[in-house]
């Protein structure tokens, strides 16, 4: 399996609304493309104040790498980056395999 995880720092003044239907998008894009098996949403909520300015974070599962090199130039991907980068300050993005 491989993990794409997702830090996001959301430009100052974006409406809760707007970042809602990032989420939206952000989970259902397991139900349109094949080898997504999980996609989670959070919000920072952290008392330790060491997320560096990042308030939201995607962990997204893959089931192998033939997945996640699906999702990557899928036209669902590419709609869900059209309303979603407007929206980033910064973002950073890690991928492992996962071993176990």
């Amino acid at each position: 399996m491989i993990r794409h995880v997702l830090f996001i720092q959301f430009k100052p003044g974006n409406l809760s609304v707007d970042i809602d239907i990032v989420r939206i998008l952000f989970l259902d894009v397991r139900n349109k493309i094949e080898g997504i098996l999980d996609v989670e949403w959070g919000e920072n909520n952290s008392p330790e104040m060491k997320n560096a300015g990042y308030t939201h974070c995607v962990f997204m599962t893959f089931l192998d790498e033939t997945a996640r090199q699906r999702y990557l130039p899928h036209s669902v991907h590419e709609e869900l980056k059209e309303i979603f980068k407007p929206l980033v300050q910064d973002i950073i993005v890690l991928d492992y395999t996962v071993v176990s």
